[in-house]
C-alpha cells in the first residue's frame, strides 16, 4: 500500500466521521441528503459481498466493516433517529436516473460475468454518481453549512488522492483498472466547481457556502 491509498482512505474516513459527528451533535440532519447516504449505502454493500469469503489483510476487513457500519449508521440518523429534521421536499433528486444507466453498464463493462463482479463494477460506477442527490439539494437550496461542504471536501479529497494512487501504481506496478480509473475521474470531475467555492468562500471563514444565482 502506497501513501496515496492510504490517505485516500483516512480522507474517506474523515469525510465520514465528520457527516456523522455533525448530525450527533447538532441532532439535525438538514441539508444532509439522505438518497445519497442510501446510495452510499448501497455501494459499500454490493461491495463488500466478499467480507466473509475473501481476506486480502487485516487493514481491508477492518476497513470494510468500518465504511459498512458508518454508513448504516448514518442513513440510520436521517431516517429514524432524526427524521422529523430531514428535508425530503428539498432532497428530490430522481435516483433512478442513476440506477437504471449504472445497471445497465455494470452487465456491458465488467471484468467477468458473474454476480460478484457485476455488484463489484455496479459499485463503482455507483460510487461515481452517488454524490449527486446531495449535490443537487446544494444547488437547490441555494447554500450549505461548513460543516457539510467539510464533509464534500474530504470525499473530493479522497477521490484525488485515489487517482494519484492509481498513477503511482500504474508506474512502479503496472497496474491499472480501467474501470475504477475511469469512474473515480468522472466522481472527481464532479466535485471541481464544488472545489472552487470552498476554497474561495468556506475557507474565508463564511458559516455557509452560498452558490452563485443564476441570471
Amino acid at each position: 500500500m502506497n501513501v496515496f491509498r492510504l490517505a485516500g482512505d483516512v480522507s474517506h474516513l474523515v469525510a465520514i466521521i465528520i457527516l456523522l459527528l455533525k448530525i450527533w451533535r447538532s441532532k439535525s440532519c438538514a441539508g444532509i441528503s439522505g438518497k445519497s447516504q442510501v446510495l452510499f449505502a448501497l455501494v459499500f454493500t454490493t461491495r463488500y459481498l466478499d467480507l466473509f469469503t475473501v481476506f486480502i489483510s487485516p487493514y481491508n476487513t477492518v476497513m470494510k466493516v468500518v465504511f459498512l457500519a458508518l454508513a448504516y449508521a448514518t442513513v440510520y440518523l436521517i431516517y429514524m433517529r432524526f427524521r422529523n429534521t430531514y428535508n425530503s421536499e428539498n432532497d428530490t433528486f430522481r435516483v433512478e436516473f442513476l440506477l437504471v444507466p449504472v445497471v445497465g453498464l455494470s452487465f456491458l463493462e465488467n471484468y467477468a460475468f458473474t454476480p460478484l463482479e457485476i455488484l463489484w463494477t455496479f459499485s463503482i460506477f455507483l460510487e461515481a454518481v452517488a454524490i449527486m442527490p446531495q449535490l443537487f439539494m446544494i444547488t437547490k437550496t441555494g447554500e450549505a453549512e461548513s460543516i457539510t461542504t467539510h464533509y464534500l471536501f474530504f470525499l473530493g479529497l479522497y477521490r484525488a488522492l485515489y487517482i494519484a494512487n492509481w498513477v503511482w501504481r500504474y508506474h512502479t506496478e503496472g497496474f491499472f483498472d480501467q474501470i475504477a480509473v475511469v469512474s473515480g475521474v468522472v466522481q472527481t470531475i464532479f466535485y471541481c466547481d464544488f472545489f472552487y467555492l470552498y476554497v474561495t468562500r468556506v475557507l474565508r471563514g463564511r458559516g455557509k457556502m452560498s452558490l452563485p444565482m443564476p441570471i
